[in-house]
């Protein structure tokens, strides 16, 4: 499933552009045209990125962009600011306020797109689109192939997710809660054992190529793909 990026911008040609841009390279776009409609879509459902222009018609962006990292749901959402604003005391304003990137307008399109797949790599690598690699795993999104050692392995869609997930953050572990909100997204509402169901499902695939003990159960507390023997 491809990321999904809010587009929060006013102006219909620079909305357009940045759509056309994303999803053009792979990611899915919500756009919303001021703080209030933003609200609304993320309140909807929580987008894996927002790019954010700060003058907008009824609020600032910049006030935005206080209150989601102030909001629990909402404070590890990875900002983007595009603005016309380019003097130094604005972007240090911005980058204060809790923005992971600046972008000045007008921009290079090839230039955004690279700056959201480098927050991406920060924040959420299994979001950008890239292949990624751990131990002997190796993920392609854009291929949708998961291979061990070099050899394909098979597996269903929600055990592709969910595989993907973790090897963007091996080693971590993680709650039953935090992987539905994180693989399955907030606004679907599934029992937190329908996780289990996907990790047995995850693991009989993974068997077929003896790396099933890297999806390991930490008593009490969750799930994390690691290489290390199992608590």
């Amino acid at each position: 499933m491809a990321a999904s990026i809010l587009v929060v911008e006013d102006e219909p040609a620079i909305q357009e552009l940045v759509s056309f841009t994303c999803t053009s390279n792979g990611f899915e776009v919500q756009r919303a045209e001021s703080v209030a409609a933003a609200q609304q879509a993320i309140r909807e459902r929580l987008p894996d990125l927002v790019i954010l222009d700060w003058m907008l018609p009824d609020r600032a962006g910049i006030e935005l962009l206080r209150e989601l990292r102030g909001g629990e749901r909402t404070k590890s959402l990875p900002v983007i600011l595009l603005t016309a604003r380019s003097a130094e005391s604005d972007k240090v304003a911005g980058l204060d306020a809790g923005a992971d990137d600046y972008v000045v307008k007008p921009f290079s399109p090839r230039e955004l797109v690279s700056r959201v797949r480098a927050v991406f790599r920060r924040r959420a690598p299994e979001k950008s689109g890239e292949a990624l690699a751990y131990g002997p795993l190796a993920v392609d999104p854009a291929r949708h192939e998961i291979s061990v050692d070099g050899k394909p392995v098979k597996m269903g869609l929600a055990e592709f997710k969910l595989l993907k997930f973790l090897i963007g953050h091996p080693e971590r572990v993680f709650t039953r809660a935090q992987l539905l909100d994180s693989v399955w997204g907030d606004h679907v509402f599934i029992e937190e054992r329908t996780v289990d169901v996907h990790v047995l499902r995850l693991r009989k695939a993974l068997a077929a190529a003896g790396a099933q003990h890297l999806v390991q159960t930490v008593r009490g507390l969750g799930y994390r793909l690691s290489t290390r023997a199992e608590q």
